[in-house]
């Protein structure tokens, strides 16, 4: 999985409260529920801890015996067939929940300014002069890649 759509990491200081409910509807358990609490990440810009609150939906659907029931090809199958255990791991759809409801790109204010790249300077807290000297250097360097740039030092 390539590094940007990989999930956001996140601690919790604390466990988690769940509450699901499981109802048989004929053939099948559809498990729904919620997952809430407090996470801890980073802010995507400027890597300082951020607390993001976690209210994520749980959703669950089980076939209780997959035989009985025929599909049309090509159809989206959103469902688990129940094992011979009769058991449900909700830890799979609890994780879901939580990443679905993780935020891609936390950030601790909107209009935080992020690290700087030049120096590692988080530019929330202080500032620096990196930008300049860059501009300063690529506006240099367009000017040597200039060929005649070495004609406007003629004295005509």
């Amino acid at each position: 999985m390539p590094e940007s759509l990989r999930p956001t990491s996140c601690t919790f200081k604390a466990p988690l409260s769940w509450n699901v409910l499981v109802s048989n509807t004929g053939g099948a358990l559809l498990v729904s529920g919620t997952v809430t609490g407090t996470g801890t990440t980073e802010c995507a810009r400027c890597l300082e801890p951020l607390d993001v609150a976690i209210n994520g939906e749980v959703e669950g659907y089980y076939l209780l015996n997959a035989e009985e029931v025929e599909f049309e090809e090509g159809e989206d199958e959103e469902f688990e067939v129940l094992g011979e255990d009769n058991t449900i791991d909700l830890v799979p759809l609890l994780e879901a929940a939580i990443l679905v409801d993780l935020p891609l790109q936390p950030l601790c204010r909107e209009d935080c300014a992020g690290i700087c790249s030049d120096s590692g300077v988080n530019l929330n807290e202080q500032s620096c002069d990196c930008a300049q000297k860059r501009a300063q250097a690529d506006a240099e360097f367009e000017e040597a890649k200039n060929p005649f740039a070495k004609l406007r030092e003629l004295d005509l």
